[in-house]
Protein backbone atom coordinates (compact mmCIF):
# COMPACT_ATOMS: atom_id res chain seq x y z
CA UNK A 1 0.00 0.00 0.00
CA UNK A 2 1.98 3.35 -1.23
CA UNK A 3 0.83 6.29 1.42
CA UNK A 4 0.64 9.41 -0.39
CA UNK A 5 3.34 11.75 1.48
CA UNK A 6 1.41 15.28 2.30
CA UNK A 7 2.55 15.67 5.80
CA UNK A 8 5.52 16.98 5.03
CA UNK A 9 4.49 21.03 4.33
CA UNK A 10 6.66 23.59 5.05
CA UNK A 11 5.15 25.67 7.63
CA UNK A 12 4.06 29.18 6.29
CA UNK A 13 6.94 31.88 6.84
CA UNK A 14 7.20 33.82 10.18
CA UNK A 15 6.10 37.08 9.63
CA UNK A 16 9.23 39.25 10.99
CA UNK A 17 8.32 42.60 13.24
CA UNK A 18 9.75 45.49 11.21
CA UNK A 19 12.93 47.07 12.62
CA UNK A 20 13.04 50.40 14.19
CA UNK A 21 15.23 52.25 12.63
CA UNK A 22 17.47 53.81 14.75
CA UNK A 23 20.35 56.61 14.77
CA UNK A 24 22.97 57.48 17.22
CA UNK A 25 22.64 61.34 17.88
CA UNK A 26 24.82 63.46 19.75
CA UNK A 27 23.68 65.74 22.01
CA UNK A 28 24.18 69.64 21.30
CA UNK A 29 25.11 70.64 25.15
CA UNK A 30 27.08 67.54 26.69
CA UNK A 31 28.06 65.60 23.68
CA UNK A 32 25.81 62.29 25.61
CA UNK A 33 25.10 60.28 22.33
CA UNK A 34 21.60 58.47 22.14
CA UNK A 35 19.97 56.38 19.81
CA UNK A 36 16.62 57.47 18.57
CA UNK A 37 14.20 57.28 15.54
CA UNK A 38 14.58 59.98 13.05
CA UNK A 39 10.98 61.23 14.26
CA UNK A 40 12.01 61.71 17.60
CA UNK A 41 15.27 63.38 16.35
CA UNK A 42 13.37 65.52 14.19
CA UNK A 43 10.76 66.41 17.10
CA UNK A 44 13.50 67.81 19.46
CA UNK A 45 15.39 69.64 16.66
CA UNK A 46 12.17 71.48 15.57
CA UNK A 47 11.62 72.62 19.53
CA UNK A 48 15.31 73.54 20.10
CA UNK A 49 15.95 75.91 17.83
CA UNK A 50 17.62 73.07 14.84
CA UNK A 51 19.68 71.28 18.01
CA UNK A 52 19.29 68.23 19.16
CA UNK A 53 19.12 67.63 23.37
CA UNK A 54 19.29 64.37 24.94
CA UNK A 55 16.65 64.05 27.85
CA UNK A 56 19.22 64.90 30.51
CA UNK A 57 20.01 68.33 29.47
CA UNK A 58 16.35 68.57 28.16
CA UNK A 59 15.26 68.75 32.28
CA UNK A 60 18.35 70.80 33.05
CA UNK A 61 16.66 73.34 30.62
CA UNK A 62 13.72 73.20 32.45
CA UNK A 63 15.78 73.55 36.02
CA UNK A 64 17.16 76.97 34.62
CA UNK A 65 13.94 78.22 33.69
CA UNK A 66 12.68 77.69 37.13
CA UNK A 67 15.71 78.70 39.38
CA UNK A 68 15.83 81.83 37.31
CA UNK A 69 15.27 85.13 39.06
CA UNK A 70 13.69 86.88 36.12
CA UNK A 71 11.51 85.07 33.41
CA UNK A 72 13.68 83.37 30.45
CA UNK A 73 12.76 81.66 27.42
CA UNK A 74 13.65 77.91 26.81
CA UNK A 75 16.08 79.57 24.38
CA UNK A 76 18.28 81.51 26.75
CA UNK A 77 18.32 78.38 29.23
CA UNK A 78 19.38 75.99 26.65
CA UNK A 79 22.34 78.44 25.98
CA UNK A 80 22.75 79.12 29.36
CA UNK A 81 23.34 75.26 30.12
CA UNK A 82 25.10 74.33 26.79
CA UNK A 83 27.66 77.28 27.96
CA UNK A 84 27.54 75.39 31.41
CA UNK A 85 28.36 72.33 29.42
CA UNK A 86 31.27 73.87 27.48
CA UNK A 87 32.67 75.36 30.81
CA UNK A 88 32.63 72.41 32.38
CA UNK A 89 34.65 70.55 30.17
CA UNK A 90 37.33 73.25 29.84
CA UNK A 91 37.28 73.52 33.49
CA UNK A 92 39.19 69.80 34.05
CA UNK A 93 42.89 69.80 35.46
CA UNK A 94 43.78 66.71 34.48
CA UNK A 95 44.86 67.36 30.91
CA UNK A 96 44.21 63.40 30.23
CA UNK A 97 40.87 63.85 30.96
CA UNK A 98 39.31 67.19 29.72
CA UNK A 99 36.45 65.63 28.37
CA UNK A 100 35.12 64.04 31.59
CA UNK A 101 31.55 63.53 30.52
CA UNK A 102 29.18 65.46 32.83
CA UNK A 103 26.48 62.51 32.08
CA UNK A 104 29.03 60.40 34.10
CA UNK A 105 29.88 62.69 37.09
CA UNK A 106 25.94 63.28 37.17
CA UNK A 107 25.53 59.17 37.59
CA UNK A 108 28.21 59.24 40.42
CA UNK A 109 26.57 61.91 42.07
CA UNK A 110 23.39 59.65 41.88
CA UNK A 111 24.45 56.83 43.19
CA UNK A 112 26.58 58.35 45.76
CA UNK A 113 23.28 59.90 46.80
CA UNK A 114 21.35 56.49 46.49
CA UNK A 115 23.99 54.51 48.81
CA UNK A 116 23.83 57.58 51.72
CA UNK A 117 21.08 56.95 54.15
CA UNK A 118 17.94 58.45 54.09
CA UNK A 119 18.20 61.41 56.60
CA UNK A 120 20.66 63.09 54.97
CA UNK A 121 18.85 63.29 51.46
CA UNK A 122 16.84 66.67 50.56
CA UNK A 123 13.50 66.54 49.57
CA UNK A 124 13.26 66.65 46.32
CA UNK A 125 10.23 68.48 46.08
CA UNK A 126 11.23 71.36 48.13
CA UNK A 127 13.64 72.19 45.97
CA UNK A 128 11.59 73.32 42.69
CA UNK A 129 8.87 74.56 43.59
CA UNK A 130 6.17 75.61 41.14
CA UNK A 131 7.14 72.86 38.64
CA UNK A 132 3.69 72.63 37.81
CA UNK A 133 3.08 76.41 37.26
CA UNK A 134 5.43 76.30 33.92
CA UNK A 135 3.73 74.49 31.10
CA UNK A 136 6.60 72.04 30.21
CA UNK A 137 5.17 70.34 26.99
CA UNK A 138 7.33 72.05 24.60
CA UNK A 139 10.19 70.92 26.54
CA UNK A 140 8.95 67.37 26.83
CA UNK A 141 11.29 64.97 25.06
CA UNK A 142 8.44 62.22 23.07
CA UNK A 143 9.15 58.70 22.44
CA UNK A 144 11.48 56.55 23.96
CA UNK A 145 15.25 57.07 22.94
CA UNK A 146 17.71 54.30 24.00
CA UNK A 147 20.88 55.65 26.08
CA UNK A 148 24.60 54.73 24.54
CA UNK A 149 25.82 55.21 28.14
CA UNK A 150 26.64 51.48 29.08
CA UNK A 151 28.22 50.97 26.11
Amino acid sequence: MAVASSDTQSPPPAKSSPQLEVESVKCHSCGFTEDCTPPQISSVRERHQGRWICGLCVEAVKDEVLRSDRLISTEEALNRHITFCKDFRSSSTDPLNQTEHPILVMSRILRRSLDSPRALRSDSSSALPAVDKIDGSSLVQSGICFSALSR
